[in-house]
């Protein structure tokens, strides 16, 4: 019976394995393999298997100022989206009673928008000409020849807004499940509501905190669209490089190595992250 029981959970388990085979480790290989070919190859059939390990030298040296630009822009994204989904969530869990579901929905409601299109929408609000410019510059916050547009403020702003759902619903579904009970109990043990967050709320929110910058700092770090949008070539990120050597330029060892040096990366410093968090389970 128990050899039986085994068998059936391993069947079970074959659909996800191949699924997981097919299209993480087969592509997984193959962006490897292209990572070190040949260089010189005038085309992707011109290339040959040279294990040219150098091809990561080079891109680190060529585009070391993109990637470093990207981790930035997308770290920045991720604490303002922490801040901004944080303050969101605990309302909706908390405050808004018999609406929630309702505002889960307008939480939620950009995703049935295209990403292009809300990108877009952002380029006419930051515009030149727009209410936010000439709000800015009647407040003389911003100069008379000051913009928004081709600056790092509209490609984080843009980051942060397309990617704030990603935050806000983790973090919902982990200050949800805190009974309310533990911080009506902290107001009595803690004379200060801030102390009280820190040392009940915070905690046992973490596990939401963890999974929400994950989510959004890992494909803000990859994005390219808000930096060509609302950006300049002087805010030109790692993915719009990557999608250039692969599609501009014809360059796949060089745009190949350049999306493995990304991707290790992001995992090195999510298991950092995940560590010092002390939310290994999330793993």
């Amino acid at each position: 019976m128990t050899r039986r029981t085994g068998a059936v959970g391993y069947l079970l388990l074959l659909p996800t394995a191949l699924w997981l085979i097919l299209f993480f480790v087969v592509p997984f290989y193959s962006l490897l393999a292209t990572s070190l070919y040949d260089p010189a190859g005038s085309d992707f059939r011109g290339y040959e298997m040279t294990y040219a390990w150098g091809n990561y030298v080079d891109v680190v040296q060529a585009y070391w100022q993109p990637m470093l630009r990207a981790l930035w822009y997308g770290g920045l994204a991720t604490v303002f989206c922490l801040v901004l989904g944080y303050v969101l969530a605990y309302t909706i869990a908390f405050k808004v009673g018999r609406w929630k579901n309702l505002m889960l929905v307008l939480v939620i409601a950009p995703f049935f928008t295209s990403f292009l299109l809300r990108t877009l929408s952002w380029k006419l609000i930051l515009a030149d000409d727009g209410i936010v410019v000439d709000t800015l510059q009647f407040l003389h916050l911003l100069g008379e020849d000051g913009r928004l547009l081709a600056t790092p403020i509209a490609v984080v702003a843009g980051l942060t807004y397309n990617f704030l759902p990603f935050m806000v619903l983790p973090l919902f579904a982990s200050i949800d499940k805190i009974d309310h009970r533990l911080i009506e109990a902290s107001s009595d043990l803690y004379a200060n509501p801030v102390v009280g967050f820190f040392k009940v709320t915070w905690p046992l929110s973490l596990p939401g905190v963890v999974s929400g910058t994950l989510l959004t700092f890992i494909p803000a770090s990859g994005d390219f669209i808000n930096a060509q949008l609302l950006g300049s070539p002087n805010q030109r990120m790692v993915g719009g490089v990557i999608q250039s050597l692969f599609t501009d330029a014809n360059d796949y060892p060089a745009a190949a190595a350049l999306s493995m040096i990304l991707m290790v990366g992001i995992v090195a410093m999510v298991l950092v992250y995940v560590r010092r968090a002390g939310t290994e389970e999330l793993l």
